[in-house]
This record gives C-alpha cells, sequence and structure tokens, in this order.
C-alpha cells in the first residue's frame, strides 16, 4: 500500500495539480456528494471549475490542501479566511472530498484535522461550513465535534438536481499562543 500525504499546495503545485483535482471533483459529484454541482460533472468543467480560484490561492485568500496517494490526488479540503475586518478570527472549510477509492480509511478525518490545526495558527478560532443534511458528510461532521446552527429546507440541490435539506454548523478552536 502507497503511503498517504497530505500538503498545503502552493500556487504553483495548485496549478500543475488542477488536472489530479479536477478528476477528485468529477468523482466525488458522479459517486453521490453535495458540492455544488450536478452529475454527470465531467473533468474538464471541473479543471475549470477549479481553475477559477488560482488568484485565491496565490494571494492567499483560498487556501487548499491535497492529499496524495503517490503522485495521485485522492483528497482535498479548503480553507477560506474571514475578509471582512469583523471576521478575521473566523473561517470557512469548503469543498472536502475524498475520491471512492480511498473512502473508508480516516482520511477525511486526517484532512479535517490538517485544516483545523493550520486555522489556529493562523489566529482563526471559528470554523463555519454546510453540507446536505443526513449525507455521509453530516455525520462526519458532528462525529469530530462539529455543532449544528440551523438546518435551511430545500437549500440546495443534490448531484441528481433535487432540492436537499442543508445543515450548517459551526466549531470554535483554541487558538495558539504565539
Amino acid at each position: 500500500m502507497t503511503t498517504m500525504t497530505i500538503a498545503r499546495m502552493s500556487a504553483e503545485e495548485f496549478a500543475a495539480g488542477v488536472p489530479g483535482l479536477a478528476e477528485l471533483l468529477s468523482d466525488a459529484v458522479d459517486s453521490g456528494a453535495s458540492l455544488g454541482f450536478l452529475a454527470p460533472y465531467p473533468p474538464d468543467e471541473a479543471a475549470g471549475w477549479w481553475r477559477s480560484l488560482a488568484s485565491g490561492v496565490a494571494d492567499g485568500s483560498h487556501l487548499v490542501w491535497a492529499a496524495y496517494e503517490g503522485d495521485r490526488i485522492v483528497g482535498t479540503i479548503s480553507l477560506v479566511p474571514g475578509r471582512k475586518d469583523n471576521a478575521r478570527y473566523r473561517g470557512e472549510l469548503i469543498k472536502l472530498m475524498v475520491h471512492r477509492t480511498a473512502r473508508g480509511r480516516g482520511l477525511a478525518k486526517r484532512l479535517m484535522s490538517v485544516l483545523e490545526q493550520e486555522a489556529r495558527s493562523l489566529g482563526l478560532s471559528l470554523l463555519l461550513l454546510d453540507t446536505e443534511t443526513g449525507s455521509d458528510a453530516d455525520f462526519l461532521y458532528r462525529a469530530t465535534g462539529w455543532t449544528e446552527y440551523g438546518i435551511v429546507p430545500g437549500y440546495a440541490a443534490d448531484p441528481g438536481g433535487t432540492p436537499r435539506d442543508c445543515t450548517f454548523f459551526y466549531k470554535r478552536l483554541a487558538v495558539e499562543a504565539e
């Protein structure tokens, strides 16, 4: 079995990694993950979505980690730190995904742990996210200490186009002392 590593992507690594990230996003949507896209979601369209984030990755307003199995990207997670003056202490966890061939090995929890540690080191003390109510991700977030703060009925369509309820979560972090 190949060792799995997780690393934050530089702008250059991100640009080079877009094909792998696109294959991962396409796989996640096509296997039922509610990530904001409808299935089937071809890798070329997914690549366009990832490329649209390049300037944010370059300027640090969109942080992306990739999980690699060998040279292949099998997971990712992103953090968008608060941009407004009154929100600099918080961030949003977005687009956690694991390739279907890498699921069931604790990778999602590892990705979340890496993101939370980095958020702490950046001085963030509050994280937010949303996910489809009752999904595997919903259960994962509950199991890893996230707190539900509301459900919006029919908030977003699943990959098949059916509107689904969405649960919103937060997690308070202890900030590391300098």
